[in-house]
């Protein structure tokens, strides 16, 4: 990957709206071989898809709250369950196996405090976890950020 490609997903990442023609004059290329720069790059898995950002609040969805697990359970079969679980409950965006005290951390938007609880109490009749610890966001002061290219 080299500069030009660098200022390609640069610029996606701040608005991956733009046309082609729009992209290719913004990083200094022809359509064809920015086309062809972009196509690599989604061949390569470089680029995984495109999306837009929504405002949770907006959508009703006010209530962010980070969920650390610790389990006592590290079999493959296990794991296998719990992603299965998560990755089921629509609500739960953001999903990382940790090192450190914790195992897991959970990221869930929810409309209020009763719907997160609703989350919360299905999660864990659905999957046997030792310690539980919800941390609820005041304020996202810096949240999606691009990449660092």
């Amino acid at each position: 990957m080299d500069h030009i490609d660098k200022a390609i997903l640069r610029v996606l990442q701040n608005d991956s709206s733009l046309s082609q023609r729009d992209l290719a004059e913004r990083v200094g290329l022809s359509q064809n071989a920015c086309w062809r720069r972009l196509h690599a790059l989604k061949t390569q898995g470089v680029i995984l898809g495109e999306t837009i950002r929504l405002d949770p609040e907006a959508i009703g969805l006010g209530l962010t709250v980070f969920v650390m697990v610790r389990t006592r359970h590290h079999s493959r079969e296990w794991l296998a369950h719990f992603r299965e679980v998560v990755l089921s409950m629509p609500n739960i965006v953001d999903f990382h196996r940790l090192a450190g005290d914790y195992d897991y951390m959970l990221k869930i938007v929810a409309r209020d405090m009763n719907a997160f609880d609703a989350i919360y109490q299905s999660l864990i009749g659905r999957v046997e976890l030792d310690t539980v610890t919800s941390c609820l966001s005041m304020e996202a002061i810096a949240d999606k950020r691009d990449l660092p290219l």
